[in-house]
């Protein structure tokens, strides 16, 4: 039986760039990690539950197109992509409204996509 989400994880390539863009720009707290030489597993536990892993020990290359991407749920999706913005983070495309919530796509430092979602406020 499934019980949630362990981690989701995205291929990195450069380490220092990748941790810059995950711990400075999202402000994400670094978690467990560790290296094999080059190779790097870093993880990143969110305060709501869930982790986001990084990892330069398999082959894939990192990528928006590849399918799967992880979707951050944020307080104030406006304020993120001001913030995000000005430390000069790609987005793709607008801001989406959804009959329920609000989301945009952004790309981290090493091409992969991330979603930023805020739920509508209830009535």
């Amino acid at each position: 039986m499934l019980k949630k989400v362990a981690f989701t994880m995205y291929p990195i390539r450069d380490v220092p760039r990748a941790r810059g863009f995950y711990e400075e720009t999202l402000g994400l707290k670094i978690g467990l990690n560790g290296s094999q030489g080059d190779k790097w597993w870093i993880e990143y536990d969110l305060p709501g539950g869930g982790c986001v892993a990084l990892t330069n020990f398999i082959p894939d290359e990192p990528s928006a197109a590849a399918g799967g991407t992880i979707a951050f749920e944020v307080e104030d999706l406006d304020a993120l992509i001001a913030d995000l913005k000005s430390k000069g983070a790609t987005f793709l495309g607008d801001v989406v409204h959804g009959p329920n919530c609000r989301m945009t796509t952004c790309l981290d430092t090493e091409g992969n996509s991330i979603i930023l979602h805020q739920l509508n406020p209830k009535n």
